[in-house]
């Protein structure tokens, strides 16, 4: 039973790698670079779609980490010693190598467009292609991310979850399950509140100017994601049932995503926040489309041993994927589109070949690199 448990684990991690990168594939459509063709609404309409529909990617990685790792069984320092140095170390050496990339290509005698190309909303200061902007951006690493390595924002993320883990891990190891169903709950009502904070009023139980920490600030956040995927791990449900109610709620989540996105994205004078909301990952729609997806995937069943050891490869290239595909997604959409393929399949068949790039690639460095391939690709 552990062995097909954890099969079913490799495949959530399957489509939430898979999905990530078609994410990314989508951008180009969201945010057009270049002269705008005819055809300029249709191509954002088809972002749209496929960048609601995809919105449980960063769900789904976080679920899968409660899943696999809660309740903690190390001792804190040494989960940390395990964990943390091979996620900081590759995250470091590839947004070193994603900012340069626009000096690189200014040395090489590129034309700045080609920065678009790679990043859609990459920013002025990167099509400058200048080596001051580039170290300016590295020396701010250990701050926060670029526009030109976005998807280093989960990095963040993933280590801040990293130490809470134990922290958690303490209270997750000794709650009653009914205990567990009301920390959900409590997480379920704070997944309102950007909507309200937009909406309404920026300020709601208790917070003010002078504190951000309202009512149920501790029960927010991604640590919901957490515990929710520890707790699907151990209450696996049938396929019928996760169909017969996961079918709506997916639909239901998809449509009040991708028509809020339209709505907000429409609007003359959005601002970010407006047009993030709907595909904010800790929303209830998401919520609503993510849950069903890792119930689904419960239900699958890999009795194929080349397929078993696909997914055993693709778990020690996860991380080294996620690190490199992002140089990856813009191109392989030009590419598509050089192609001509048509319009409404280039996200899906974009996203393929960066995805197998990226999986061959992070596989070869692991064999080039030996056991130091933990410092280049996790």
């Amino acid at each position: 039973m552990q062995t097909e448990r954890t099969v079913w684990l490799d495949v959530v991690r399957l489509v939430a790698m898979f999905t990530v990168v078609m994410c990314h594939s989508a951008d180009p459509f969201n945010f057009y670079s270049g002269p705008a063709p005819a055809n300029l609404a249709e191509i954002q309409l088809c972002g749209a779609v496929y960048g609601s529909l995809l919105r449980p990617c960063v769900p789904l990685f976080v679920m899968l980490t409660g899943a696999l790792l809660l309740p903690v069984r190390q001792e804190a320092s040494a989960f940390y010693r395990r964990r943390i140095p091979r996620v900081l170390w590759p995250f470091l050496l590839w947004s070193v190598l994603y900012n340069l990339f626009p000096w690189v290509t200014g040395l090489l005698g590129y034309p700045p467009e080609v920065i678009l190309n790679f990043f859609p909303y990459s920013g002025e200061e990167a099509a400058q292609q200048s080596l001051g902007v580039s170290l300016r951006n590295v020396a701010l690493v250990p701050l926060n991310f670029s526009l030109l390595a976005v998807h280093m924002w989960y990095i963040y993320l993933l280590i801040g979850l990293y130490l809470y883990m134990p922290v958690f891990s303490a209270w997750v190891s000794q709650a009653s399950e009914r205990a567990k169903r009301y920390f959900l709950l409590a997480w379920a009502v704070t997944l309102f509140v950007p909507y309200y904070r937009e909406l309404v009023n920026p300020y709601l139980w208790g917070a003010c100017s002078w504190n951000e920490f309202s009512a149920l600030y501790y029960f927010a956040g991604f640590n919901g994601y957490l515990l929710l995927g520890h707790y699907l791990r151990c209450h696996t449900p049938r396929l019928r049932s996760s169909l017969l109610w996961g079918v709506p709620a997916f639909v239901l989540g998809y449509v009040v995503t991708f028509t809020g996105f339209r709505h907000f994205s429409a609007l003359p004078d959005c601002t970010p926040e407006q047009l993030e909301l709907c595909w904010y990952y800790l929303s209830p729609n998401v919520v609503l489309m993510t849950v069903p997806v890792f119930a689904w995937c419960s239900a699958v069943k890999v009795r194929s041993a080349a397929m078993r050891n696909c997914l055993e490869n693709l778990t020690r290239c996860g991380f080294g994927v996620y690190m490199v595909h992002f140089f990856f997604t813009g191109p392989c959409i030009q590419l598509v589109r050089a192609l001509q393929v048509p319009l409404w399949v280039q996200i899906p068949v974009g996203a393929i070949v960066a995805f197998g790039v990226s999986w061959l690639l992070t596989d070869l460095l692991r064999r080039a690199f030996g056991r130091h391939a933990r410092y280049v690709v996790g």
